[in-house]
């Protein structure tokens, strides 16, 4: 059976919640991959809202394994919180629908004071983190100091685990500074905080394994996007972890191989939060409309996003890098209504046109946007299932953008109810 990874192709707030929550009504597992609970996800569903930002969008429905792994950092009193909020809300949740890959790297305390420090301290050019910890969790990880949720099973490796990253951090600490950490009182939260970790903790990478075996679908789920990738975004302001799709395989510890398909998740114009290059931002009534329409706030900060025109030049960079089959096409519907629509096409560089962003980040900041005009529509296409109930304009300026990507339309979203999406291509075809 086919296995799909979802990714955000531009620099995250997609819709990302929506699509994997339609997708899961068909998968059997739902597996969050990288991130943590810095960035956020939507769902309406029969008119109730569920908001998530650490947990698999998969959880909200009944019958599905949902997945941590070992990709993810995991701040175990956000995951006790967001757990018993939709348990208020009516959905259950155990050991038997949520696993926790037992090598997943905590967030600590320690990580979101040092994160919200170094920020708050930065005058040279602040990355515009969301204070969560993230960053420093994963320097952590690469660091080899981290303590992981195994570790939380056995009082001297926990010791052993927290000694070690009080070494780091304390030195870290007194240069921004801060006091030394209370070792014995970051010792006493952990522990009481083990249990309701623990009951959720298993060998992700051998369930997964077992699963593909046995023919199960397995849905891969990616937070932020690709433009905000370690490696291949718009470094500095960037997340501390891999976004692309590749990550699937090293988050979960299942084969490359075991990947059929690639859903790249483009929003039909650009958002961004925070700091960072975005050639194609508005800064006019157009921007202004666009932000309004689509009620561009960040899920878990709040943070207004920043909006501009379709970046054609951007998507089809992810599409590559992720190696994205078909994409899944969100938030049509705000586009209504506008009597021209631009998409950027390339860019000026110093005179010079480009058909990629450049790797430097001075050069970034001066790609100017080569626009292309289109002509808008008039009529709505909220709520829209099928093609035929798509303004002929609109039908256009889809069939501009899987050219100028390279990457066909497979699912189109119309508004973010479940069910008002176009299915053109099926990810879990076999």
């Amino acid at each position: 059976m086919a296995n799909v990874v979802v990714v955000g192709a531009q620099w995250g707030d997609e819709g990302k919640g929506k699509i994997v929550d339609w997708l899961s009504e068909r998968a059997d597992v739902i597996a969050r991959f990288q991130g943590g609970h810095n960035a956020g996800h939507t769902l309406v569903i029969d008119g109730e809202v569920f908001k998530l930002s650490l947990l698999p969008s998969g959880i909200v429905r009944g019958g599905k394994l949902s997945v941590i792994g070992n990709g993810v950092v995991l701040d175990p009193w956000h995951l006790v919180k967001e757990i018993a909020g939709l348990r208020g809300q009516g959905v259950t949740i155990t050991p038997e629908t949520l696993m926790i890959a037992e090598n997943t790297p905590l967030i600590l305390p320690i990580h979101g004071e040092l994160d919200r420090a170094r920020e708050a301290q930065n005058s040279v050019a602040k990355i515009g983190t969301t204070g969560r910890g993230i960053g420093p969790a994963y320097e952590d990880k690469v660091g080899r100091r981290s303590v992981r949720v195994a570790d939380l099973a056995d009082e001297a490796t926990l010791e052993l685990r927290v000694d070690r990253a009080l070494v780091h951090h304390d030195a870290l600490r007194r240069g921004l500074g801060l006091d030394p950490v209370d070792r014995d009182a970051l010792l006493a939260q952990l522990r009481e905080i083990a249990p309701s970790v623990l009951e959720y903790a298993a060998p992700v990478w051998k369930v997964l394994n077992e699963k593909r075996k046995a023919g199960k679908r397995i849905l891969f789920e990616g937070a932020q996007g690709a433009l905000l990738d370690i490696d291949f975004g718009t470094y500095p302001f960037v997340t501390s972890s891999n976004v692309i799709a590749g990550q699937a395989a090293t988050g979960t510890g299942i084969g490359p191989g075991s990947i059929d398909f690639v859903l790249g998740i483009v929003k039909a114009y650009t958002t961004r939060v925070g700091e960072g290059p975005f050639p194609a931002e508005l800064h006019d009534a157009d921007g202004q409309r666009l932000g309004e329409r689509g009620h561009e706030f960040g899920t878990v900060t709040g943070r207004k996003r920043r909006c501009g025109w379709f970046d054609a030049v951007l998507v089809r960079q992810t599409c590559a890098t992720s190696g994205v089959n078909g994409i899944a096409f969100t938030k049509l519907d705000v586009l209504d209504g506008f009597e021209t629509l631009k998409i950027c096409v390339g860019y000026d560089l110093d005179g010079t046109r480009l058909e990629y962003l450049p790797t430097a980040a001075d050069q970034q900041a001066r790609c100017t946007p080569i626009y292309e005009e289109m002509p808008g529509w008039s009529e709505s296409t909220e709520g829209a299932r099928s093609w035929a109930d798509l303004p002929a304009e609109a039908i256009k300026y889809v069939r501009r953008v899987e050219e100028l990507i390279e990457c066909p339309v497979a699912l189109l979203s119309t508004s973010p109810e479940r069910e008002d999406t176009i299915l053109v291509t099926d990810p879990f075809a076999d």
